[in-house]
């Protein structure tokens, strides 16, 4: 393993433990899965590794990182860390690459939400995304469960 990809990994669970001691319940509910584990080569693998990282910054309607992020952002962000330029908009970011039924979903996919799309995350696997989801809470694993899917991509 690259040293920058293991600080980033240690970087990763430190920061979410320390986030899971302090903010109760509902964070430490959704174990953070670490950047290293993240398996695969591909586009959407290296930038899920990069989303990783940004686990427990601040949400922020229109912020697109390093500091805060709201959920098109942090995509823009994690897959510019790859060499790969996206839109700032969920919606635009819904229609580019190819399609994903949600029975082959791999880390990496992007999963919208919403009719029209108005919601991203980077799937993290077990039906989990990692997003940037709404004021007062911070980049963070979920559940994708109850979330209404729109659709999904692979860049």
């Amino acid at each position: 393993m690259g040293t920058r990809l293991f600080r980033a990994a240690v970087t990763s669970a430190m920061t979410v433990l320390a986030l899971a001691a302090t903010a109760g319940p509902a964070l430490a509910a959704t174990p953070a899965a670490p950047a290293a584990s993240i398996a695969g080569s591909n586009l959407g693998g290296a930038a899920l590794r990069a989303a990783l990282t940004q686990q427990g910054k601040p949400y922020v309607w229109g912020a697109a990182g390093p500091g805060a992020y709201d959920c098109s952002g942090l995509v823009q962000w994690a897959f510019k860390q790859t060499g790969r330029a996206l839109p700032h908009n969920a919606a635009m970011q819904s229609t580019l690459g190819a399609p994903v039924a949600p029975s082959q979903l791999r880390p990496g996919d992007l999963v919208f939400f919403y009719s029209p799309v108005s919601h991203v995350g980077i799937y993290v696997g077990d039906g989990r995304i990692l997003h940037a989801s709404t004021t007062g809470q911070p980049v963070k694993i979920s559940s994708m469960k109850g979330m209404p899917f729109h659709n999904a991509r692979r860049l």
